[in-house]
């Protein structure tokens, strides 16, 4: 494994902050459900990212394909900049959150 691919990786695992289980239970939730552009009255873009990530998560890390690794650098992008939004005060009850 590269060092380049290793890091990619390891800032993944490092910014996603649910496992598998967390993240299949939280995508179930109507709350989940009801957020996220969607196009027409399909699945939103971050749900389907979701069901991706879990995939991801329970791979070997080293079975991981190049379209994988692409999309682990969109997730830890988008996980950035959604926190360097994060708004001041309790976000507890946000759609921020």
């Amino acid at each position: 494994m590269s060092k380049d691919v290793k890091l990619v990786i390891d800032e993944f695992y490092s910014s996603v902050n649910m496992t598998p289980k967390e993240l299949e239970s939280w995508l179930k939730t109507e709350e989940s459900q009801s957020v996220g552009q969607k196009k027409d009255h399909d699945e939103s873009i971050g749900h389907k990212s979701g069901k991706r990530i879990i995939e991801m998560l329970e791979k070997t890390k080293d079975d991981y394909t190049d379209d994988e690794l692409s999309h682990m650098k969109k997730v830890v992008s988008y996980i950035h900049r959604h926190s360097a939004q994060q708004p001041e005060g309790d976000v507890e009850n946000t759609r921020w959150r």
